[in-house]
């Protein structure tokens, strides 16, 4: 039995070709006979780095190019459903906002969307790139296409990156350096002299060695403290999705055991699985199952699919050749190529052994390269310094300082995938007049429809430096901007992120260093999380309670609302000074005292103690524990009548709970309770539906709705492209067409007032 490339999924490996010989009676003359045990495991011998010209010839070796076209063809697929969706030709109108002030957040800030029409002219362009990629047509161009106008979306603005949309940019980099239409393409039927030619091995090196790099490096992130004690992703233990586990182990430790350790070992150990023949189908069940629920768990797009896409590639490269074999021979057609023998390329160095491995056909039409051309030496140079340079950019946060806030260096890039999840508590843009000294205050995500400025230092200075641009257009001159944003990082206090002193319009900012206006993360505090729980576990379900520490100097200027009765504030560390604006009296607290403090009112607390201070709101929301109380006895008196157990004739207000379960009648109650009551009802209903439906349900309602995001892309785009072409319609027309564009499936109609939820970007946690 021949020696078998026993890491087909490592950084090299040997050609598919060695691995079909076992199918002969016996091996050819040139197939080598034995194998030491360092090759075997390996796919290379050790001899092959000794020195340039070896490591050259290892990384050209020839290889089969199926497994190689039938990944281009996955991936090609997957980018041309994921254009319509997470790139946002669906909603493109919405993104751009043609004409209105918007404040963007490109990289660089001279980058500019173009007028609306002609960014739908972008995504077409990327569009056929994808699918000259999927079907192998004119492949280099279609690869140029695709990454040129990818990364220009992707530069355009920072607030959609994310590690997966960093890594389709980086897949449809390599692919266009590869030979991936040697296999399954429409190139191939139009070249014969490539048509099922072998490929250079860095082909699959780079691939495999991304892939390896993408779940080790997640997993070397998350050997962070807080990932180990559980506190990045938390509230996942309480999905569905874990439900069988909770048949033998409580929340707390499918939290601390499945989420948290199952998702570190995994991605340590994924590619090593995935790396040797004994382990592979190990890996590729854990892989598939992991990524299967991931794709449940978030919105993530195509992510979950293409790194299921991925996993093949780390097989010998043939197998599509033994799996589309076993298919009817009617199908022949239509399926890529099953014969065992691809033709020799002179992208590839073939030695005295691996030469001859062709000899088998009469006629070659490619004529072997027995030496080293200078694209061999590019070849192997590229894969050496791709993939140093991807092991070391998620580390190179010593060099970009200036982006992320507790968090050092550049963001989307670094594969630290769900390592911090944040809440924001509280959000206050104050802005002052130059001139007049007047002071007032924006909405927070004014002139925006972002919300991940509020994380990083540098967007909220494009931010800062966007409204001192709009607000003079509002008789606001020389305006200064200030932000005040509390954050709470993986269960953390909610802290200020940002200096509230500052004004981030004249404030410095430089990606190359550390920024004195982010504010540090208060680390010292983090074991207080375990108090935290403690507390928490103490107070009844209508009892809220918020943890805030602030800065020595600072203060925290709150607004009660009416509907929060009972508020009070308790000191856990530190010393604060409370402030009852209205009253216009001072209230000095130490740890271990409290102090209640009016609803309808402002109160600021001031930090006076040398060092942070700790303190907690504890509130209860009086309007919502009394419309609860009120549903507990409606569902109640509901419950009587539907048993026949009420002898009360109901009044007129409560009747509409007698007809509450008669399908397709409308929630018609004049008491608004009731009226909330019925529509909570119906609403829990209708999630209880869906998440009970069958297979061919769930399929149905993902392929419509996949259906009409795609239609309104498209529909949309044929718009844009007419009025390049001929100019603009009257204004009747043009609204007749978007209108047409907008119609959503018979049941999405009741959330018409929701429009484009699900198809809007989604930000990575």
């Amino acid at each position: 039995m021949e020696a078998r490339d026993a890491t087909a999924g490592s950084l090299v490996s040997s050609d598919g070709e060695e691995q079909t010989a076992k199918e002969d009676a016996a091996p050819t003359k040139d197939t080598p006979q034995t194998k030491g045990k360092f090759e075997k495991i390996f796919g290379f011998r050790r001899e092959d780095l000794t020195s340039w010209d070896s490591l050259v010839t290892l990384l050209n070796r020839p290889s089969d190019p199926a497994s190689l076209g039938i990944f281009r063809c996955l991936f090609g697929l997957l980018m041309v459903i994921d254009i319509t969706q997470e790139r946002g030709l669906s909603h493109l109108d919405y993104k751009f906002m043609d004409g209105a002030p918007v404040c963007r957040f490109p990289l660089f800030n001279f980058l500019k969307p173009l007028p609306l029409d002609w960014m739908y002219l972008v995504y077409v362009v990327m569009f056929f790139g994808a699918l000259g990629i999927m079907l192998g047509c004119f492949y280099r161009l279609s690869g140029l296409m695709f990454i040129s106008s990818y990364w220009y979306i992707f530069f355009l603005d920072k607030t959609a990156w994310n590690n997966h949309s960093y890594l389709y940019g980086l897949i449809g980099f390599q692919l266009t350096l590869m030979e991936g239409n040697r296999y399954w393409s429409i190139d191939g039927l139009r070249r014969p002299s490539i048509r099922n030619a072998q490929v250079p091995l860095w082909n699959y090196t780079i691939l495999r060695t991304q892939i390896f790099i993408v779940y080790f490096l997640a997993g070397i992130k998350k050997l962070d403290a807080d990932w180990v004690e559980g506190y990045s992703m938390s509230y996942l233990a309480h999905h569905w999705l874990f439900d069988p586990f909770k048949v033998i182990l409580p929340v707390e430790l499918i939290n601390l055991l499945v989420v948290h350790g199952g998702g570190l070992i995994l991605d340590l150990s994924a590619g090593y699985l995935l790396f040797f023949d004994a382990t592979r189908p190990y890996g590729m069940f854990f892989v598939s199952y992991f990524h299967c629920m991931n794709s449940q768990l978030f919105s993530i797009g195509m992510f979950s699919y293409t790194m299921l896409a991925t996993s093949p590639i780390f097989c010998y490269p043939d197998w599509p050749r033994r799996f589309f074999a076993r298919f009817p021979a009617f199908l022949s057609a239509v399926l890529p190529i099953t014969s065992t023998d691809p033709q020799p390329s002179t992208s590839c160095v073939y030695n005295e052994i691996q030469s001859t491995s062709t000899e088998r056909q009469e006629t070659p039409t490619v004529p072997k390269a027995s030496k080293m051309r200078l694209k061999h030496k590019l070849g192997a140079i590229f894969t050496i310094l791709y993939i140093m340079e991807q092991f070391f950019l998620p580390y190179s946060h010593f060099i970009t300082q200036g982006y992320n806030n507790w968090t050092n260096g550049l963001y989307g890039y670094s594969w630290d995938m769900m390592v911090h999840s944040r809440s924001h508590q509280h959000v206050k843009i104050t802005y002052k007049d130059g001139k007049t000294g007047e002071i007032g205050y924006l909405n927070p995500g004014v002139f925006t429809q972002s919300r991940r400025w509020k994380d990083h230092g540098d967007m909220l200075k494009q931010y800062g430096t966007c409204l001192n641009e709009f607000l003079p257009r509002y008789n606001i001159s020389e305006p200064e901007i200030y932000f005040d944003i509390w954050v709470s990082i993986n269960e953390r206090f909610q802290q200020r992120i940002f200096d509230p002193r500052v004004d981030v319009v004249k404030a410095d900012w430089s990606p190359f260093r550390p920024n004195t206006w982010l504010m540090p993360l208060l680390v010292d505090l983090s074991p207080w999380r375990t108090k935290f729980q403690e507390i928490e576990g103490s107070l009844d379900n209508q009892t809220d309670i918020v943890f805030i520490a602030d800065f020595p100097g600072l203060n925290l200027e709150n607004f009660v609302s009416e509907d929060l009765g009972n508020t009070s504030i308790h000191v856990l560390q530190g010393k604060v000074n409370v402030e009852v604006v209205e009253e216009k009296k001072n209230y000095t607290l130490t740890p271990g005292e409290q102090i209640k403090v009016p609803a309808g009112a402002y109160h600021k607390v001031y930090t006076v103690s040398e060092g942070p201070s700790c303190y907690m709101y504890i509130y209860v929301n009086t309007t919502e524990a009394a419309l609860q109380e009120n549903f507990t006895k409606l569902f109640e008196l509901q419950e009587r009548v539907r048993n026949g157990t009420e002898t009360e004739p109901l009044p007129p207000e409560l009747q509409p709970l007698i007809t509450a379960d008669d399908e397709g009648s409308e929630v018609n109650a004049t008491d608004p309770i009731v009226q909330l009551f019925l529509k909570r009802q119906r609403r829990m209903k209708e999630v209880k539906k869906r998440r009970e439906a069958g297979a061919v349900e769930r399929l149905q309602r993902f392929a419509v709705k996949k259906y009409y995001t795609i239609r309104r892309g498209l529909l949309m785009t044929a718009i844009a492209l007419r009025n390049l072409a001929v100019g603009l319609p009257p204004l009747e027309q043009l609204t007749r067409e978007v209108a047409f564009a907008n119609m959503k499936a018979p049941q999405a109609e009741g959330n018409q007032d929701d429009p484009l939820k699900d198809e809007v970007g989604h930000g990575e946690l």
